[in-house]
C-alpha cells in the first residue's frame, strides 16, 4: 500500500478525532454535564457521526447521510442544535468535493430544516443557529464547487498541454526520421551512382578491352552494393518492427570504400585507429562521412590521392574523422553531401569543418562524441 494512501488515512483519522472532540466538548458545555439518558444518547450520536468521517473519502454520500441523521437525532434529543454541525459541514464538504453536488444540496436543505426545528423548540433561547448553519452550508457548497470547477479546468488544460507536447514530440521524431532516411538514401545513391558514372565515362572514352572490363566489373560491384544498402536503409520503413535485411555499415568496411575509390584511379591512404567497439550510430556516421567525402573527391576535385584518418581526439573520447585530398579544383557552394555530413555530426552532438588546405586540396574534419569512450591508439595503413 502506498505511502500517500497511509497519509490520507492518517489525516482522515486525525480530522475525525479533532471534529469529534470539539463536538463532545460543545455537548458538555451546552448541557452543563452529561447526566440524563438523552444527553448520553446525544454523546453516542456525536461519537458515531464523527467516527464515520474516517470513511468520508471512500463513502462520501453514506457518510453524509450518517452526519445528517446525527444532526437530526441530536436536535431531537436535546431540543436544540449544537457543535455537531461541524461534523455535518465536514461531511458535506467531502460530498461536494467528490462531485456529488446535487446530493450535497439535498443534504444541506434537509439539515437546515432539522436545525430550524431544533432551534425553534424554545423561542426564548433560540440563538439563530439555523441562520449560521445555513450560511456555512452555502459557503461550503459554493466555495467547494467553484474550487472543484477550477481544478477540473486546470486538469483539462494540463491534459491538453500534455497531449500537444506528445503530438509535437511525435512530429519532431517523424521529421528527424525522414531526414535521417533522406541522408541515408542520398549517401547510398550519391556514392555508388557517382562511381558508376565515373567508370562508365572511363569505359566510353577509353575503348580498351582490358580497362572496359575493369570498369564493367566495378560498375557491377557498385550496383550490387547499392541494392544491398538500399535494402538495409529502407528496411527501417517496414512495419511490425521487422529487422533490416543486413546490418548497417561501419568503419570496419572503410577498406571497401577505399577499394571502390581506387577503381576510379584515386590513390587512398588510410590511417586508422585501433579497433574498438563504437555505438552503432557513431560507427555509421563515421562511415557515411568517409563515404561522402571520397565521393566528392572522385567527382569534383580532380585529385590523384587522398588520405583517410580515424583517431581519438587528444585527452578526449571523441572520434576524429579526417579526409584530405590533393585536388586542384576550387570547390563551389556546399551541396547536399556536405550538409548531410554536417547534420550527421550535429545529430550526435559533434561538429564538421570543411575547407581548402593551405598547400592545396580540400579537407573534411568531423568530431563525433563517443559516450564512455576509452583511449584509442593509431596505426598507419599502406596505400590502397
Amino acid at each position: 500500500m502506498s505511502r500517500w494512501r497511509w497519509r490520507g488515512r492518517t489525516a482522515d483519522a486525525g480530522l475525525a478525532l479533532a471534529v469529534g472532540l470539539v463536538a463532545v466538548v460543545g455537548l458538555v458545555v451546552q448541557t452543563g454535564g452529561i447526566g440524563t439518558g438523552a444527553e448520553w444518547a446525544a454523546l453516542a450520536v456525536v461519537l458515531v457521526s464523527s467516527g464515520a468521517l474516517y470513511l468520508r473519502r471512500r463513502f462520501p454520500v453514506p457518510v453524509g447521510l450518517v452526519a445528517l441523521a446525527g444532526v437530526t437525532a441530536y436536535g431531537a434529543l436535546l431540543q436544540q442544535p449544537g457543535l455537531i454541525m461541524l461534523v455535518f459541514v465536514v461531511a458535506l464538504y467531502t460530498v461536494v468535493d467528490e462531485g456529488h453536488v446535487a446530493v450535497a444540496i439535498g443534504l444541506g436543505l434537509a439539515s437546515v430544516v432539522s436545525f430550524a426545528i431544533a432551534d425553534g423548540y424554545d423561542r426564548e433561547t433560540s440563538n439563530g443557529a439555523t441562520f449560521l448553519h445555513a450560511g456555512w452550508l452555502v459557503a461550503v457548497i459554493v466555495g467547494v464547487t467553484r474550487n472543484r470547477r477550477a481544478y477540473l479546468a486546470e486538469a483539462r488544460a494540463r491534459a491538453l498541454a500534455s497531449e500537444q507536447r506528445v503530438e509535437e514530440e511525435s512530429r519532431r521524431r517523424a521529421t528527424e526520421e525522414r531526414l535521417r532516411i533522406a541522408r541515408e538514401v542520398h549517401d547510398v545513391l550519391g556514392h555508388h551512382l557517382s562511381l558508376i558514372n565515373v567508370q562508365a565515362s572511363a569505359a566510353l572514352h577509353r575503348p580498351d578491352p582490358e580497362r572496359s572490363e575493369q570498369a564493367l566489373t566495378a560498375i557491377k560491384q557498385a550496383s550490387k552494393e547499392t541494392l544491398r544498402e538500399l535494402r538495409t536503409t529502407l528496411g527501417v520503413l517496414r512495419q511490425d518492427g521487422e529487422a533490416p535485411t543486413a546490418p548497417a555499415p561501419g568503419l570496419a568496411r572503410v577498406d571497401d570504400l577505399v577499394a571502390v575509390a581506387g577503381a576510379s584511379g584515386l590513390r587512398v591512404r588510410t590511417e586508422l585507429g585501433e579497433d574498438r567497439h563504437l555505438p552503432a550510430e557513431v560507427d555509421l556516421a563515421a562511415y557515411r562521412i568517409v563515404q561522402e567525402a571520397l565521393t566528392n573527391v572522385t567527382r569534383h576535385s580532380a585529385a590523384s590521392s587522398a588520405v583517410v584518418r580515424v583517431r581519438s581526439a587528444p585527452d578526449e573520447g571523441d572520434v576524429l574523422v579526417e579526409i584530405e585530398d590533393d585536388g586542384t579544383r576550387t570547390p563551389g557552394e556546399p551541396g547536399n553531401g556536405i550538409l548531410g555530413m554536417a547534420e550527421r555530426a550535429r545529430a550526435l552532438g559533434g561538429s564538421l569543418e570543411t575547407g581548402p588546405r593551405p598547400g592545396g586540396g580540400f579537407r573534411v574534419s568531423a568530431r563525433l562524441p563517443v559516450p564512455d569512450a576509452g583511449p584509442v591508439g593509431s596505426a598507419s595503413g599502406e596505400p590502397a
